[in-house]
């Protein structure tokens, strides 16, 4: 008798892990950049129970602050803490939230007037593209939004007024 009980003891812990469905946060992801000849770094939030579903999520483009990286908004703001918290108390629905490096070499997410460092042609050109092919990421403006803190403001506020075809919230 109990060695069944250990088994179905040790199936029932397994099984509850396997469906905990914890969100996921991957931090040093790249996509190859041909606009900027180089390799850039992202970081993605997956929520609860993306990886068991087949549906498709809203997104968040989260833009970081000047000296900071695409980690700032994990380490230091807790995007998964607060995302996760959002969800499970209903006042925000699941959504992919991505994160950018625009601080490697030159920094800024805009284009600079020489035309030697072009990041805004990057994120809408490469960027974007790459992480909605990736992921099950709703594509129409309806779904998309954007959002960051100073320098990540900026490049927010500047986003929003030079593609209002592609963003349908923005917080500078």
């Amino acid at each position: 008798m109990r060695p069944l009980f250990a088994f179905l003891l040790v199936f029932f812990v397994s099984f509850s892990t396997v469906c905990a469905q914890d969100s996921q946060v991957f931090d040093a992801l790249t996509v190859d950049s041909k606009i900027l000849n180089m390799e850039r770094k992202f970081a993605v939030y997956l929520p609860p129970g993306y990886a068991y579903s087949q549906r498709s999520y809203p997104v968040l483009y989260l833009l970081h602050g000047a000296g900071d990286d695409q980690t700032g908004w994990v380490q230091f703001g807790e995007v998964q803490h607060i995302a996760d918290r959002a969800f499970s108390e209903g006042i925000a629905t699941q959504m992919i939230v991505v994160m950018p490096d625009a601080n490697t070499g030159k920094r800024g997410y805009f284009n600079d007037i020489e035309g030697e460092w072009r990041y805004e042609d990057f994120f809408f050109e490469e960027l974007m593209p790459y992480v909605e092919a990736q992921y099950r990421i709703e594509k129409e403006k309806r779904y998309r939004a954007i959002a960051g803190l100073s320098m990540g403001g900026g490049g927010t506020f500047f986003y929003a007024m030079h593609r209002p075809d592609l963003f349908s919230s923005a917080c500078p």
